[in-house]
């Protein structure tokens, strides 16, 4: 991974502080999916501490096999040592029953599940990948990983989306312009249910449109 040297000046300073934040913790998960914004945590998290770092990569029927392939090879490539963690969030009927706060039973599930390898292994802190770009949507998965005592070092330093893309294209991450990829959940209603054959079926027609060229888009299930 390549030392930044193309920065503004705000922006380096902004980095800077991720790196001070991330350092002082001593020795962290990250939660990490391979989306740009966890897997830049996850590269200064590496850089800081080496091998006190650890990437999560949580398993679910929500999460596309194509999306955990990928962030198993980012990490491979940077050789930042990383795990895979079955979540079973599915199971959870909150979860399941598909209300607007979705993703707070699912993060809930992800960061309880971090929670008990970071008690059981001693590491210090679970960082997430939340920026200041974050701040002011609605995001129920926010609240479920703040009452964990999750820590968002993009957030905390002030780096916005937009930043977090200028720093991972300075570091040489491939993934610096990845579109954003929501979980297969998000395809459906809010209100019907959600199960592992029907998230299955949505994978199933994504998977179609990878193999014929598209990079950003969406399968929506209406019945």
């Amino acid at each position: 991974m390549n030392e930044q040297t193309d920065l503004s000046p705000a922006t380096d300073k902004k980095y800077q502080r991720m790196r001070v934040l991330i350092r002082e913790c001593g020795s962290v998960l990250v939660a990490y999916s391979g989306g740009v914004d966890s897997a830049l945590v996850m590269a200064v998290a590496h850089r800081e501490l080496g091998y006190k770092a650890l990437a999560c990569i949580g398993v679910s029927p929500s999460y596309p096999t194509r999306e955990m392939r990928n962030a198993v090879k980012l990490a491979e490539e940077l050789k930042v040592p990383f795990r895979l963690v079955d979540t079973e969030e599915h199971l959870d009927p909150n979860y399941a029953a598909n209300p607007t706060n979705r993703c707070y039973f699912c993060k809930s599930e992800l960061h309880d599940q971090l929670k008990q390898v970071a008690q059981s292994e001693g590491w210090s802190v679970v960082l997430d990948g939340n920026n200041a770009s974050d701040v002011g949507d609605f995001r129920p998965g926010m609240q479920a990983a703040r009452e964990r005592g999750v820590r968002s070092p993009l957030l905390e330093a002030g780096i916005s989306k937009a930043e977090v893309r200028e720093i991972a294209h300075a570091l040489g991450l491939p993934v610096w312009d990845k579109p954003a990829m929501a979980c297969l959940s998000s395809r459906v209603p809010h209100g019907v249910a959600i199960t592992p054959q029907l998230l299955r079926q949505i994978e199933s027609a994504e998977d179609v449109l990878v193999d014929l060229g598209f990079q950003q888009f969406r399968v929506r299930h209406h019945n």
